[in-house]
């Protein structure tokens, strides 16, 4: 090996010791982009921290959180239906009962329930059985292969045996009007009834239709309503955290959080970031323009620390399945992905419910379940969700 080759693999090694050897508590900094598709490389971002988001809890209550929910609003397109959108939808979701059946522990209906006036999306109703009374309950969602069924398996049967009225689902980007999906520019299916959109925001009114349909049945607590996602629904658990005041806590399953990093937010199904919208008010009107207003600067100036800390004060559990790797290159949050939550752990903090934020960084891989990550999430709804509360 030359000198000069020798000499910079001792650096990089040394940098990779600093680096793994940092106290995760300390890490501010944004996330390497590593997807070789994002319309924004942004060399060294990794070497730029993330802008902490308030100096007091007044600051963050009265200036800062108002400011940021403004900024989304403006990414996002729309929070929520429109006037004019509402003639879509129903006051209270009704539901359709298809089928039913029977486990020891639960009760098993397949529903179907209106999403919008003229879409109906398939879910499975799981009721506890010797359970009296008003429950907790939790929508779960699959991700992107597997169907609305699975999260019953993953998380669901765990919970309705332990008394929790569970409610199972995908996102519309999976299944939505005239066979629509990811597949097939769901996106602008969409935009054509609704105008811009985003898919990320679209996914939590969905969830808050889910929501509402629950606490209108006489056996759920409205005031103890979860949900919990895995890959594709794990980044709509971020943005049902931040912007569905319905759900209590929330849990989020190995979503990448970093929104430039690995993982594909920038899709036309997740925020769109390149297409151009009349709506938007930059030169480029994009919505990366939004996302990244000072491009001579390495990372975005909006990230997912801001929706992480928008969840304040509700319960948010986020898992990554990493957590041995420095930089992971894949869909796993991994050590990275600590800057966000750190930056999203001191507005609890201002607030005083650090504990009601917790990142658990796994080794256990980009899946539903495993040790370490089901540990981590039954703890969490037992905590927050449980009837003893």
């Amino acid at each position: 090996m030359f000198p000069f080759q020798l000499s910079k693999l001792i650096t990089l090694l040394s940098i990779g010791i600093i680096v793994f050897a940092q106290d995760p508590a300390e890490r501010v900094n944004q996330h390497r982009v590593s997807s070789p598709r994002s319309p924004a490389p942004e060399p060294d971002a990794e070497n730029v921290p993330l802008a902490r988001l308030a100096t007091s809890k007044e600051d963050w209550q009265k200036t800062q959180r108002p400011r940021l929910v403004k900024a989304w609003r403006g990414i996002l397109g729309k929070l929520e239906p429109n006037k004019n959108d509402r003639q879509w939808f129903f006051p209270a979701p009704p539901m359709r009962e298809i089928e039913r059946s029977e486990t020891p522990h639960y009760t098993r209906i397949h529903i179907e329930i209106a999403l919008e006036k003229d879409f109906w999306q398939p879910s499975l109703l799981l009721l506890p059985k010797n359970f009296p009374g008003r429950r907790p309950a939790v929508i779960a969602w699959t991700s992107t292969s597997p169907d609305w069924k699975k999260p019953e398996e993953w998380w669901g049967a765990w919970l309705a045996e332990r008394g929790y009225v569970v409610l199972t689902g995908w996102s519309h980007i999976r299944n939505y009007r005239g066979s629509s999906s990811y597949r097939n520019q769901v996106s602008e299916v969409v935009y054509e009834r609704f105008g811009r959109w985003a898919g990320m925001s679209r996914m939590v009114w969905d969830v808050r239709q889910q929501a509402r349909f629950l606490s209108a049945r006489k056996d759920v607590d409205p005031r103890r309503l979860g949900f919990i996602g895995m890959s594709l629904s794990a980044k709509t658990a971020l943005y049902v955290a931040a912007f569905a005041p319905e759900i209590a806590a929330t849990v989020s399953v190995d979503p990448h959080i970093a929104l430039n990093g690995a993982t594909n937010y920038y899709a036309p199904w997740y925020m769109d970031w390149t297409r151009k919208f009349d709506d938007i008010q930059t030169p480029e009107k994009t919505v990366l323009s939004l996302l990244n207003t000072d491009p001579g600067r390495p990372g975005l100036e909006h990230d997912h620390h801001e929706i992480l800390a928008l969840a304040a004060p509700r319960a948010l559990l986020v898992i990554g399945g990493a957590g041995d790797r420095e930089d992971n290159g894949g869909d796993s949050d991994d050590r990275q992905s600590w800057g966000y939550a750190n930056r999203a752990a001191e507005i609890y903090k201002f607030l005083g419910v650090p504990e009601r934020f917790k990142f658990e960084l796994t080794t256990d891989g980009h899946k539903a379940n495993g040790p370490n990550i089901d540990r981590a999430w039954q703890a969490w709804f037992t905590r927050w969700l449980s009837s003893s509360r």
